[in-house]
């Protein structure tokens, strides 16, 4: 997104403008009008990522036009930042232009920032890290209050932690997070507390066990979890398996199981097509749970074949889409035997084309 899109004087208008366009793409589907959720005009990303540019004794952060991936563009003011990541930017910057042992061929530089306050640093380098280099970002990061994670070629050294701690409150109990560097969290906090309250509100409508793919480190997983009796959730990525886990443990929540799938090995499990050593690990048989109710956060693509095949066999389906085009085309299928009970719009992206959407399907079987 190009920063001169951003235009808080007209957030309203451009939202209702978004939201008319995904209203009309869904519209085939007979969905009901929909809640939407607006986000905070500014300062409403808790991440950021730049390149650094060097020219002579200046130092950038720059960004791309996509349509110029050759031309830099110094940022200098970053308003959709959180007010952390706005504080940090100038002073980062200063300090890193008078330091060479921290500037020296330094390529990217990566922020992530809670609400809960805390903030991590990731600087990407095209050289080798030495011990000069952790003697300076060891005061670096005192001086600044963040820890800072340096990256190069097959190197990672850590200075504080490699993860932020994260709060969010949803339906009046604080979740605690630990968010983990260059792992997927949603950049807009604000607007996933949004998120995370719907899907709750529309669980509790719901009953029985829980099935959730793609469930990252937890995000929608531990709020859910008050909701339905018993909840198997499933995630490839080792690291975010491993975020799950201890914010599970951290919460003090006993009734969800995480186990390392992919959403196409949990397809063929639930089919009874292969079988898995790491379903094992569950207290019990796949089988002998109530498995009423489908949530899902899918990557861009959305469901595949498979996936949407075996989703429509639900009574109920709780669906977070980050792209309503690969929505719309899964509601295609599954429209045919479920129908959509609530719909919700959430801007995570305000001044873009994108917008989150939030279905709940149910299944044409049961009573209105």
């Amino acid at each position: 997104m190009p920063l001169s899109a951003v235009d808080p004087a007209r957030y309203g208008e451009l939202l209702s403008e978004k939201s008319a366009r995904v209203i009309a793409m869904l519209a085939p589907y007979s969905p009901p009008a929909p809640s939407v959720y607006p986000s905070v005009p500014t300062g409403f990303r808790m991440r950021a990522e730049f390149r650094m540019w060097h020219e002579g004794d200046a130092l950038d952060f720059v960004m791309f036009r996509r349509e110029d991936r050759t031309t830099p563009v110094p940022i200098d003011q970053f308003p959709i930042g959180c007010e952390r990541i706005q504080q940090l930017m100038p002073e980062l910057k200063q300090s890193l232009r008078g330091n060479p042992a921290l500037r020296r061929k330094l390529f990217q530089v990566e922020f992530l920032s809670t609400l809960a306050g805390d903030t991590l640093v990731t600087l990407i380098y095209h050289r080798k890290l030495d011990e000069e280099w952790q003697t300076a970002a060891a005061a670096l990061a005192m001086k600044l209050q963040v820890s800072i994670v340096g990256r190069s070629r097959k190197q990672k050294l850590v200075i504080g932690e490699t993860y932020v701690r994260e709060i969010l409150t949803v339906q009046d109990r604080d979740y605690r997070y630990n968010q983990y560097e260059q792992a997927f969290t949603q950049p807009n906090a604000l607007v996933n507390t949004a998120m995370l309250t719907w899907a709750c509100e529309r669980s509790a409508e719901l009953s029985g066990d829980l099935l959730e793919l793609y469930c990252g480190n937890g995000n929608f997983t531990l709020p859910l979890s008050r909701h339905f009796d018993n909840v198997i959730a499933t995630e490839l990525s080792k690291t975010s398996v491993r975020a799950a886990r201890e914010n599970l443990a951290a919460n003090e929540i006993a009734n969800v199981e995480i186990i390392r799938l992919s959403a196409e090995e949990v397809t063929q499990a639930i089919n009874g097509e292969r079988e898995f050593r790491r379903l094992g690990e569950l207290p019990r048989p796949l089988s002998q749970y109530k498995l009423r109710t489908l949530f899902v956060d899918p990557p861009r693509a959305g469901l595949d074949t498979q996936g949407v095949a075996m989703a429509a066999r639900f009574p109920a389906i709780l669906y977070i889409s980050c792209n309503p085009q690969t929505l719309a085309q899964n509601l295609a299928v599954l429209c045919q035997s479920h129908r959509i009970e609530h719909f919700a719009l959430f801007d995570q992206f305000p001044y873009t084309d994108h917008m989150e959407c939030g279905v709940l399907l149910l299944h044409k079987t049961l009573p209105e």
